[in-house]
């Protein structure tokens, strides 16, 4: 179970701090601030410039680690996960760009620029502390996403829900987190749940089961569409 909780609140966060082996201090951990999103495989993706000190680390020793953690007034008592990986430049930069632009839309000033550009994390370890006494190591053949087809589908999905469903993601907002919203946008669908923006909020909504192509997808959207007329 420790395995989905971290994938899950991996997934809930959109920014962590991202620690490089500095370049220029001779190795010293060089901590900076990052926005970042998953991939289909529950890999972090992150937007960087060549000119930051973070991707000049990355340049000389791939090694990294991000860290994303639950925001509530304890810090101690938060959950939090700690990916520690290989940071390498996507050779494909447009197959994550739409996934990422919803998520954080300001960033598309930042292609004009000529100097972002995706890098990703392979997981190699995975720390999750899910509060006081509840510490693991999870393996990173679990932690992965399981084998979907939402990377082809995902687009689609969320056109057709942002174009004939907004009744039914507004139902979601008050159903499941008692937001009354007149504006619901979905925002990326994977295997463990899906995001919507609800007026200034981003809310996470996650399936009972996994997810696996447009049609469990379906069926789990229409699954709590249900409930919420219940």
């Amino acid at each position: 179970m420790s395995t989905i909780e971290a994938r899950q609140l991996l997934r809930q966060q959109r920014h962590g701090v991202l620690s490089t082996l500095s370049k220029k201090l001779d190795g010293y951990p060089f901590g900076s601030v990052t926005p970042f999103v998953l991939d289909h495989q529950a890999r972090p993706v992150i937007l960087i410039s060549t000119l930051a000190e973070h991707t000049k680390n990355i340049a000389a020793d791939p090694r990294v680690s991000l860290l994303a953690h639950d925001s509530s007034t304890d810090i101690q008592a938060n959950a939090r996960v700690t990916v520690v990986g290989h940071c390498t430049r996507m050779e494909d930069q447009t197959a994550l760009r739409a996934r990422y632009l919803r998520y954080f839309p300001g960033a598309v000033d930042y292609f004009a620029t000529h100097d972002f550009f995706f890098y990703r994390i392979e997981p190699a370890h995975i720390r999750f502390i899910g509060g006081f006494g509840a510490i693991h190591w999870i393996e990173v053949s679990s932690f992965a996403a399981p084998e979907n087809q939402l990377a082809a589908q995902e687009d689609a999905i969320i056109a057709h829900m942002n174009t004939d469903h907004q009744h039914n993601l507004a139902a979601y907002c008050r159903h499941f987190h008692g937001v009354n919203t007149s504006s619901a946008h979905m925002l990326g669908i994977d295997t463990d749940g899906f995001d919507v923006r609800a007026g200034a909020q981003q809310l996470r909504f996650d399936f009972n089961q996994p997810v696996l192509d447009a049609q469990s997808a379906r069926s789990a959207l229409v699954a709590m569409a249900e409930a919420c007329r219940a």
